[in-house]
Formats: C-alpha cells, structure tokens, sequence
C-alpha cells in the first residue's frame, strides 16, 4: 500500500549516519517506492552521495517528490548555519536538527505528506544546546500535543520485527529510577495505546497484549518484590474490565520465545531493555522504532547515529527501509 502523498524524512544528525542512510535507502526504493521527500541539509547528502551528486535534487514542496523520486533524491533543503564533519557530533548542528524535526512534523499535521521518517539523533550534542526532552519520541509528544486525536494519546514507543511488537511503559529512564515511575494508570494507557495502534495501524480486530512483569519471575507472589501485585496486576485488571484481551504480569524471562509469541500480537514492556533487547535479537538490521498515540504517522529505524563509522561507507540503510516502509504501510491504512 502506498499513501497519495510522499512521506517526509527528517536527516538526522548529519555527522551519524544519517546522510548515508539516507541516500543508500533512497537508492533502493527509487524504482518502486514508497516515495520520500528529505527535510535537511542538501550539501550533507550530496557529500553522502559521493560521485552521484546528480542524484540528489532540491525540491520546494513536498508534492514534487513523487514526481521526481525514480530520477532523484529530493530534499527540502533548510542547511546547516555551521558545516559539520562525519563522525564527530558538535552541538552546532542542535538548532537545524531541531528545524527539520519542527519542519516535518508540521508538514504531517498539515496532510502535505502523509508520514514521517527520523533518521538518528544523538542527545548528547542536542543536551548540550539546551534540548530539554529525552529523545525524538518525547519531542513529537510536545509538537503534536495541540492538535486534535481521538482515543488514547501517547506517545508510546514500539519496536517492531516481523513476529515481535513490544511497547514501552517508561523509555530512557535509569534502571535505579524505573520502580518508582511505574503506576498502574502508566500502564493501562500505553497498553490501551497499544491495542488502540494495533486495530488501526495493523488491522488486527481482537489484538491480544502480554504484560511483562517487572521483576524476576513477576515479583513470585511478592517474595521478589511487590510491584507486580500491587502495580501491574491492577492495570491488567482493569484492560480486562474495559474489554482488552491483556494477560499478565508474566516472567519476562518466557515471553520472547516462538511458541509464546504465536499467543500475543504485542508485549506490553517496563522499560527500555526489556522491549528493545528481544526485538534486536530476532532482526537486529530491520527493527523498526514507531511512535504511538500520535495524531501522525511516525517511525524511524532502531538504531543510533552510530559516529563510529560515519562517513565511511558502511552504514546499513536495512532499518531505515523497513521503517519507510512501514510508514508508508500504516498511513494507507489510516487513510483507508
């Protein structure tokens, strides 16, 4: 499925990967699609492009980009105020990171396309010139919290494998700071998100949610804690009650398996490992991050801006695909 307007794709942090990701995925999809237009830095992905600066095209509407997708890559161009160099991130890039984030997602609200893609970005640098959210999910949480969305809101991060959806109750949060931000209304609102998500964005009528538990063997009747009896087992009741096919809390340690997959449509998860490890296990190269709850479409590849190898051709765009495509995927059905 294809969606009538091209999705938008913000770079990312152009001294990651981001550039050459970019260019590489576009190199792939460039005969079938679905089409994309880049909000970020023309220079940056004409470098990224190496002896194919040709390929690379300005563009000044987001409706151009799927007449000139088979020929080009085409980018709303809003450069950098300051160059940067492959794979040593400055907080020089912070505001234009930020500018095409902004871009993009008012492009999205206004239905001038019909998704958006992030490239990665690096909080560090982002931190060091005064960001004051903890990642891209947070982020679009604030940009799109005025406008108007029925059901419930997020945002709630998921990673996605073919087999595997895990949903996160708290996302970039120290271990040592989980078990007290954990409460029962957390829980119920990302697993009714969730659910939400999976009937609109996946087409699964009865969704069925895993509730992973919180300590080893799910606390064991509150001999390893009391969390899940006090906390979680509550917000599964009240799933229950509000007619959501949720089981749990269950040991986190037996839900990741095949045979226990094949019972559930996605894990609802307590924090960041626990959702991220299992789906990066099964397909470290295609794992899609999307954000939920949202009044627009957003996903993202599921790794970093990986500085180590930037600029050196080496990058994998696998990730960045899947995460297009999946974008592409799920504003057909919207608009379905």
């Amino acid at each position: 499925m294809t969606p009538a307007a091209p999705l938008a794709l913000t770079l990312g942090d152009p001294a990651g990967v981001g550039p050459e990701i970019v260019f590489k995925a576009w190199s792939r999809l460039r005969a079938e699609g679905p089409p994309f237009v880049v909000v970020g830095d023309f220079q940056s992905l004409a470098s990224a492009s190496g002896s194919n600066m040709h390929l690379v095209r300005r563009v000044t509407a987001p409706k151009q980009a799927t007449e000139v997708f088979a020929e080009a890559l085409p980018v709303l161009d809003i450069p950098l105020q300051s160059p940067v160099i492959a794979g040593q991130p400055s907080p020089v890039a912070a505001a234009s990171i930020v500018r095409w984030i902004e871009t993009a997602v008012g492009l999205a609200l206004s239905g001038a396309v019909s998704g958006l893609v992030t490239a990665p970005i690096a909080k560090a640098p982002l931190y060091e010139a005064g960001f004051k959210f903890p990642g891209h999910t947070e982020f679009l949480g604030e940009l799109t919290a005025a406008a108007s969305y029925q059901g419930a809101r997020g945002p709630i991060m998921m990673l996605a494998v073919p087999g595997l959806r895990t949903t996160l109750v708290t996302v970039h949060e120290p271990l040592s700071k989980v078990a007290g931000l954990l409460t029962t209304d957390l829980i119920v609102n990302a697993a009714l998100v969730t659910a939400q998500a999976l009937r609109r964005d996946f087409g699964i009528e009865r969704p069925r949610l895993a509730v992973a538990g919180f300590n080893p063997h799910a606390g064991e009747d509150g001999s390893i804690g009391r969390e899940d009896a006090e906390i979680i087992a509550p917000a599964v009741a009240r799933l229950q009650a509000e007619g959501i096919d949720a089981r749990g809390p269950s040991p986190a340690d037996s839900l990741f398996h095949a045979d226990a997959r094949a019972r559930f449509d996605a894990v609802v998860c307590m924090y960041h490992d626990q959702a991220l490890i299992p789906v990066k296990m099964l397909d470290f190269w295609g794992g899609v991050n999307l954000t939920l709850g949202l009044p627009i479409v957003r996903t993202s590849p599921d790794h970093g801006t990986a500085f180590d190898i930037a600029g050196r051709g080496l990058a994998r765009p696998d990730s960045l695909i899947a995460a297009i495509r999946m974008a592409a995927e799920i504003a057909a059905r919207r608009a379905a």
